[in-house]
């Protein structure tokens, strides 16, 4: 059962080896990969956080807002781009007893309507996987387009 400390491992200061889809929708499509850093920090008592990621390569930043809702005991995770300048749709969820986080929710992407699947996986005190799907199928099929790899950024 989720609880207001569930992204604890995330605080602090990362690099972050991005891999990404060019087409978000076809996995066929090619990949892209470019380096980052994050740097995340607690908010109401662990209740709520934000991390940043600046990503120098490509020129845009970007920070996750996320929210404990103590009585549906869930997260909502919401993105936002210096790209767009907007929040985009939320994603909700919680994570599971094998501690693999899983997050839903509705956007679009290029006029289409598509599901959203965050995951988090493999956390530890020194790395941590994020992963994004979309699926225009019901939740039939889903095509991984974005994938994160956290390493914890070592003191200078």
């Amino acid at each position: 059962m989720s609880t207001p400390h569930d992204f604890d491992f995330l605080l602090g200061d990362w690099d972050v080896h991005n891999r990404r889809l060019t087409d978000f929708l076809d996995p066929d499509g090619g990949w892209e990969e470019f380096p980052a850093t994050s740097h995340c920090r607690s908010l109401f008592d662990g209740a709520a956080d934000i991390d940043e990621i600046d990503v120098p390569d490509l020129g845009w930043q970007g920070l996750t807002l996320r929210l404990f809702d103590p009585e549906a005991r869930r997260w909502s995770l919401h993105w936002s781009s210096s790209r767009s300048g907007r929040l985009f749709p939320p994603v909700y969820g919680r994570f599971g007893p094998d501690g693999r986080g899983e997050f839903l929710g509705d956007d679009t992407h290029d006029g289409k309507d598509v599901r959203v699947r965050f995951v988090w996986s493999g956390i530890s005190a020194t790395t941590a996987r994020w992963e994004q799907a979309f699926s225009v199928d019901g939740e039939r099929t889903w095509v991984t387009n974005w994938v994160m790899e956290f390493t914890r950024r070592r003191p200078a």
